[in-house]
């Protein structure tokens, strides 16, 4: 578990980091600048983030046939995935274009929304190469293959701050494009990454008796396949980014170091979350891996040491949250209103942190056993039920501002947390109950 999950960790890792540059870079241009990037993030990924969750049906998919020994079913689950990727670029476009003429609409700051209209329209087109990147992503990770996924990562980033350095500050004879240069970095470090696991899965598959594109057939049962098993995935997904991407554009009404408070708060307490969700990715690999070979003990044994690893690491973070958070805040701003809310904000994300992570993995776990659908339902109840309304009234009812909103938002998570682990523990135990009684010896 920890020689898979390592590379995916810092794939995740890395993922983020791209965001939390771009954050970085800009924040010297003023919070305004900040909170254009973190309300153009959040809701690039809002969008996006359905079509990215569909394909972790791939996830069960291939991480079973792989178990199961039948490597040339991975490679059409490969092939349906490439073509669903593309597919869903097209509506998600159409949206995240829709969505960029409407800012103006919306009520924010008038200096926040002019900045983030032009990084959400240039962002709007890494949806194609993100697609990409995720169904060539999902296919490796099923097939235990992670550290290209690792490389990946850590040459966007590379590309990301060298492009970020030329574009926003007009570097190298570029005119200076401040905001709008993040989010062309961004958009040429998605395709590096997309362009780069294609040729690693064209390269490792070479010599192979069975090529990876030698089959190309497409059958309608495969993609219905997919979707049942990656919409509630996507849908779950969708929930919970989604009501952080509200939330921030929520904060949007809130005075501007309010706002940057908020954004860095989260870039912090996304960045923790990495860890728990590259660990959960791991989990569902090397359960499905148990489920392909009908082993039960073995996915029990996958699922709760992914677990344990998910709970070391939450608790250290809450830990940094609660001791130093005013250093934490001080990496990207030295505005004393924007420290002033931000340490109140890490202390919220510090209690959360634990249920965060068991989340996380548990539903990763439950992927691996192919339940989708649970997690599903428990985010819309925690998160839009509870969390999301009891922090709107926190914040704009009770006036506690974006304090408030993120009470609300750790209620929801602590909700996801407790019951999952719990919805984990009885599906296992059934699986190890019913590998017991498949291979234990008749009683005389």
């Amino acid at each position: 578990m920890f020689r898979l999950a390592v590379p995916v960790v810092l794939a995740e890792l890395g993922w983020m980091t791209m965001g939390m540059v771009d954050t970085l870079m800009v924040g010297r241009i003023s919070p305004e600048a900040i909170g254009a990037v973190g309300l153009g993030t959040s809701l690039f990924m809002g969008i996006c983030i359905f079509a990215f969750g569909l394909l972790l049906g791939l996830d069960t998919l291939v991480s079973q046939a792989f178990g199961a020994g039948r490597i040339a079913e991975c490679h059409r689950w490969l092939v349906h995935g490439i073509v669903m990727a593309g597919v869903l670029s097209v509506p998600v476009i159409v949206i995240l274009i829709w969505m960029t003429d409407a800012l103006a609409s919306w009520g924010l700051t008038p200096a926040v929304a002019d900045l983030a209209r032009p990084y959400l329209g240039i962002l709007t087109w890494s949806a194609i190469p993100l697609l990409l990147y995720a169904a060539c992503r999902r296919y490796l990770q099923g097939m235990g293959v992670v550290r290209p996924v690792m490389i990946a990562l850590f040459s966007a980033n590379i590309v990301n701050v060298i492009v970020n350095w030329i574009l926003i500050y007009g570097q190298l004879g570029f005119p200076a494009m401040g905001v709008s240069g993040a989010a062309w970095a961004t958009l040429l470090s998605r395709v590096t990454m997309a362009i780069y696991l294609f040729l690693v899965i064209l390269y490792r598959e070479r010599d192979a008796e069975s090529r990876v594109f030698s089959d190309l057939r497409l059958e309608w049962s495969w993609f219905k396949r997919l979707v049942a098993l990656g919409t509630p995935a996507a849908t779950q997904v969708t929930l919970e980014v989604g009501v952080f991407a509200t939330a921030t554009a929520l904060a949007g009404r809130l005075p501007p170091a309010a706002l940057a408070a908020h954004q860095i708060a989260m870039n912090y307490a996304a960045l923790t979350f990495m860890v728990p969700l590259g660990i959960a990715s791991a989990a569902a690999v090397r359960v499905g891996h148990a489920v392909g070979r009908q082993d039960g003990p073995a996915a029990s044994r996958a699922g709760w040491t992914a677990l344990l690893f998910a709970v070391l690491f939450m608790s250290t973070a809450a830990l940094a949250f609660f001791a130093a958070p005013r250093l934490l805040l001080s990496a990207f701003t030295s505005d004393l209103g924007v420290l002033g809310v931000g340490v109140r904000l890490l202390f919220v994300a510090a209690v959360f942190q634990l249920f965060d992570g068991v989340q996380g993995v548990a539903t990763g776990a439950l992927r691996g056993l192919g339940d989708t659908r649970t997690p599903m339902l428990w985010n819309l109840f925690g998160h839009w039920a509870v969390g999301l309304p009891v922090g709107y009234w926190l914040c704009f009812g009770a006036g506690f501002g974006a304090v408030g909103l993120w009470w609300g938002l750790s209620l929801g998570l602590i909700i996801c947390g407790a019951v999952l682990l719990v919805v984990w523990a009885r599906r296992v135990h059934e699986l190890v109950l019913l590998h017991h009684r498949r291979f234990s010896p008749p009683t005389l």
